[in-house]
């Protein structure tokens, strides 16, 4: 953080004496006011419901401009990334801050894949959980059990040691949703093959069985890898400041990954997607669009529109047009152009972005309006949406993780609150209550 020039000069009127709090600049964005001192020079807290106007971190890793509809991961415009690098190699940026060159790629590429395998006892504590049990919730109890069978690299003191759980948090993840997945559908469990890529890796353990071949499509395959890019960071959301807030506390790395998973698992954050995609289904055709815009715009209704909007973005979000284009390209390959569903999430999007009510309150589609369409068309069944949320944001709570424990100013996370119970008071007698 660099010190401005300028002070905020804070006054009351009360009589209070007033005092100067210092402003910081970032890179970008706007400046902060460091109220760290302010309960001790005035013993007042600030009230932010939310955090909708505070800065919990310093950070160099996430960039969103919402305004212009930017999104940066180290600088990076999320565009580029999403069409000149595969996930892995951005993975090493929002790690290391960096992208790798050939000799780094191959070196980091080799370390993730030879880490795929999970023990063969996790085989035995997932069969503790019911077939039916949602994927959400097995995937939790696996991250939080990795540090029962990975507790050698736990030392989150020693840099390589956390490189170690870093690594095996990226590589075993897909493996660990694709045996979620395979558990809950009643099939055998699908080894990973190393010679293919991380997202081709996913795709044979989650669709392929001991009975038949089977061979990775490669413009599937980009597809879900830019799923990938494009969910592994989003600056300080929920799940991220949940690892934040829970790695501060000195807990392992798996426990901080699984507490940001659980946190994930919310509807209002990981399920837009898949509130997206049920909202199509039951708009059901093209015919039934004006009726339903008609309830939208009535507050009485309850109806929402899904998938258009975001609490960051008060522009277009800049995911939403790569993996629109993602969209076409997945449905064409499958032979889907005509699929109902999407002639029905153009036909939406094309009115929303015309229509006066929408267009006024900023209303633009966000990356959950077609990534849910995408999934589908992958054969990710609903239920497992989140799992390959979850997968493809674990390399930046990783690096959101470190980034925290690398902090010389880095506390344990210890918000105040504004206390409106009952005052202190006397426990009565039980003749008397």
């Amino acid at each position: 953080m660099t010190p401005s020039d300028v002070k905020a000069t804070l006054s009351f009127s009360d009589g209070s004496p007033s005092v100067e709090l210092p402003i910081y600049t970032g890179t970008v964005g706007p400046d902060v006011i460091d109220i760290r001192k302010l309960y001790g020079q005035t013993g007042k807290f600030t009230y932010d419901p939310g955090f909708m106007s505070t800065a919990s971190c310093n950070s160099k890793i996430t960039y969103i401009d919402g305004d212009k509809g930017e999104l940066l991961y180290r600088g990076y415009p999320i565009e580029q990334l999403a069409t000149k690098c595969d996930h892995l190699e951005t993975c090493y940026l929002l790690l290391k801050g960096e992208l790798p060159n050939a000799k780094q790629k191959e070196e980091f590429v080799d370390a993730v894949m030879n880490h795929t395998m999970v023990h063969e006892q996790m085989q035995f504590f997932l069969r503790g959980f019911r077939r039916d049990a949602h994927p959400m919730a097995v995937l939790t109890g696996l991250v939080g059990a990795m540090s029962a069978f990975y507790h050698d690299a736990m030392d989150i003191d020693d840099p390589h040691q956390r490189e170690i759980s870093a690594i095996r948090l990226i590589a075993k993840m897909p493996t660990l949703v694709a045996m979620a997945y395979k558990y809950n559908i009643g099939q055998p469990y699908v080894y990973p093959q190393n010679d293919l890529s991380y997202s081709g890796n996913f795709m044979r353990m989650m669709f392929s069985t001991p009975c038949a071949p089977y061979t990775v499509n490669p413009v599937l395959e980009r597809a879900l890898d830019r799923i990938f890019i494009l969910h592994a960071d989003h600056e300080q959301n929920a799940s991220t400041s949940t690892v934040r807030l829970a790695g501060s506390s000195g807990t392992n790395p798996f426990a901080a990954i699984a507490a940001g998973v659980a946190c994930l698992w919310g509807p209002a954050h990981g399920g837009a997607n898949e509130a997206a995609l049920k909202m199509l289904e039951e708009i059901g055709s093209v015919d039934n669009i004006t009726e339903f815009i008609k309830q939208v715009k009535d507050k009485n209704s309850g109806v929402r529109l899904m998938g258009f909007g975001h609490r960051v973005y008060k522009n277009y979000d800049p995911r939403a047009k790569l993996m629109r284009e993602t969209c076409y390209e997945v449905l064409n390959e499958l032979g889907l152009h005509n699929d109902p569903l999407f002639k029905l999430a153009m036909e939406l999007e094309k009115i929303a972005l015309e229509d006066e009510y929408f267009v006024s309150r900023k209303l633009y589609p966000n990356v959950d309006f077609y990534s849910g369409i995408v999934q589908r068309a992958l054969g990710i069944p609903t239920s497992l949406f989140t799992c390959i949320f979850a997968l493809a944001r674990t390399p930046g709570w990783i690096s959101q993780w470190e980034e925290m424990i690398t902090d010389p100013e880095y506390k344990i996370g210890r918000p105040r609150q504004l206390f409106n119970g009952a005052a202190s008071r006397d426990v009565p007698e039980i003749g008397k209550r």
